[in-house]
């Protein structure tokens, strides 16, 4: 099963149509009407549809990551990309999502 993808609201969404374009499943906080929730529940809209959560704000969600892995809780993943140009960023995801499945994904944080 491949990785889908839900990218926060500082993702550029040119990253999304970026990776659609290739065949891969990629939405944005917009596209899903959750622009300005907080930080909690954008990580549980990923939980509950089971996405990797895409963002490059990685102080907060290294916490949020090590808060669930304390509480026994499960994520389908985390990448944390540093701030590139979307072309950029795209080109990294895509080595995940050829290389890596939605399985191996669980409790993960990646770093692009």
């Amino acid at each position: 099963m491949f990785v889908e993808l839900y990218l926060d609201e500082d993702v550029d969404v040119l990253v999304a149509d970026l990776i659609r374009a290739r065949g891969f499943s990629a939405i944005t906080t917009r596209e899903v009407g959750n622009l300005r929730k907080d930080d909690d529940e954008q990580l549980a809209y990923a939980v509950e549809n089971q996405l990797t959560y895409v963002t490059h704000n990685r102080a907060d969600f290294e916490t949020r990551a090590l808060e669930y892995f304390a509480s026994g809780k499960t994520h389908h993943g985390i990448i944390i990309a540093v701030r590139r140009p979307p072309q950029d960023i795209a080109r990294r995801l895509f080595v995940i999502l050829n290389n890596v499945t939605a399985d191996e994904m669980i409790n993960q944080i990646r770093y692009i």
